[in-house]
């Protein structure tokens, strides 16, 4: 498969002017190293978000004018890092693992370190073992917020004795279903009420300097645990316990390869799809870079004209447009009008994707039936058009080749020479069959 083939289906879309000559599966591979490349500047740690909150909770103030702040910059920052990185693989699987582990900025509170969430706990362990990543997503203050595992309280712990609240189960039941063993396993309606006995205490110190994760130990429910079978002790090692045993369980391995399977190369993934990822899994006590390197060694996942890809989610659309084009957030200035990582951000908004505001703990779909109605796709042709009118200087036909390589239609081709203006031609490329999926 082409290079530009390979660029569009595991990552953000082709660039105009890159060349490389590296095989492409050395060039995929090579991403999934120790190191992430990617920088972000202007913005801090989860802490300063909590902070921000905090002090707007203290004063009484209207409008999130601490925090909203820090999500602009966060969006800056991130958005830009989609245009401009090097490891385009890498970036999709950081971006798939934060949907899985969705946390939304619909919840007011998460609006502050929603940023710092992924760059703290999802960045770090793309190609690390899944059940390090698991324990970092669910000792962040961002899930701890989300979920409202931080009023989730022990009815039998000191603080439930006196205060007569109790469990909030939102956490596990999430963990459970979406994060990791799914239905698949089993569970029962007791296992979620023990987990989330087993997670009480774990919540965010908003009064300590620098807020962060905090154990409590008068909220936590006393008392050995049962879950799925398995008995946790009391306290914070118990819930740990859980996690290991929960983020290295072979049902959980097999829903996260079905995933992995379903967001990068079919709708529906077989079990022959399936199987190599979760033998990786497996055999490698969970290691994510093993996965990552089952996915793309899956027979046709690079092959040309062995699928005909996946339909592009707005996000996805957005970005590939953008880099198609030449965007790069160094070409204009933050205030400008045109600014490239603006534009990301509001086309995503427009086409019913905004960033990091997911509707439910499910995170956004990966299936075409949920973006492909007509209204959906007409909205896409609208976008196009508009941003179109932005490139004044720019080849449509150049574009088509560095953007689609071989996969360039010879009726998108035909259509690009026959249109009557350049806004008309790269609305035609933009809204192609082929520019749409990857």
């Amino acid at each position: 498969m082409q290079g530009i083939q390979v660029e569009n289906r595991f990552g953000w879309g082709a660039r105009p002017g890159e060349t490389r000559t590296t095989p492409w599966r050395d060039w995929l591979a090579a991403q999934l190293g120790p190191d992430d490349l990617t920088r972000f500047t202007g913005v801090g740690d989860c802490a300063d978000g909590l902070i921000a909150l905090r002090t707007q909770r203290e004063n009484k103030l209207r409008g999130n004018p601490l925090v909203k702040p820090i999500l602009q910059a966060e969006l800056a920052t991130q958005s830009a890092a989609l245009l401009s990185t090097e490891q385009p693989f890498r970036d999709r699987l950081a971006w798939f693992w934060f949907n899985h582990f969705t946390v939304s900025q619909k919840q007011v509170r998460v609006k502050g370190v929603v940023g710092a969430y992924m760059r703290e706990a999802i960045r770090p362990h793309v190609t690390g073992r899944f059940v390090d990543l698991l324990m970092a997503v669910m000792r962040h203050p961002a899930m701890l917020l989300y979920l409202d595992n931080t009023g989730s309280v022990g009815p039998d712990s000191p603080a439930g004795l006196r205060q007569h609240r109790g469990l909030n189960e939102n956490l596990a039941r999430e963990c459970l279903e979406l994060h990791t063993v799914s239905p698949a396993a089993g569970y029962s309606q007791s296992d979620v009420t023990s987990f989330a006995a087993i997670l009480t205490g774990w919540g965010v110190d908003m009064k300590a300097e620098r807020p962060g994760f905090h154990f409590a130990p008068r909220a936590h429910q006393p008392g050995e645990k049962m879950l799925l079978g398995q008995r946790f002790p009391q306290g914070e090692e118990g819930g740990l316990a859980a996690l290991d045993f929960l983020g290295t369980h072979p049902v959980t391995y097999r829903h996260i390869a079905t995933q992995m399977v379903r967001h990068f190369l079919t709708d529906t993934p077989s079990a022959t799809q399936v199987a190599p990822v979760f033998d990786a899994l497996h055999q490698t006590q969970g290691s994510l870079r093993a996965a990552s390197l089952a996915l793309i060694d899956l027979p046709g996942a690079a092959a040309p004209g062995a699928t005909m890809g996946k339909l592009r989610s707005p996000m996805e659309f957005v970005v590939a447009v953008l880099r198609a084009s030449g965007a790069t957030p160094e070409a204009m200035l933050p205030d400008a009008p045109h600014n490239p990582t603006r534009i990301l951000v509001s086309g995503c908004a427009a086409l019913g994707q905004p960033l990091w505001t997911a509707p439910m703990p499910n995170g956004w779909s990966d299936a075409a039936a949920e973006w492909s109605a007509p209204a959906d796709l007409l909205a896409r042709t609208d976008w196009a058009y508009r941003y179109a009118a932005t490139l004044r200087d720019r080849d449509p036909m150049a574009i088509a080749h560095a953007a689609l390589g071989g996969s360039l239609r010879p009726e998108t081709q035909l259509a690009l020479h026959r249109a009557g203006s350049r806004q008309d031609a790269l609305t035609l490329l933009f809204s192609s069959p082929e520019f749409q999926r990857r």
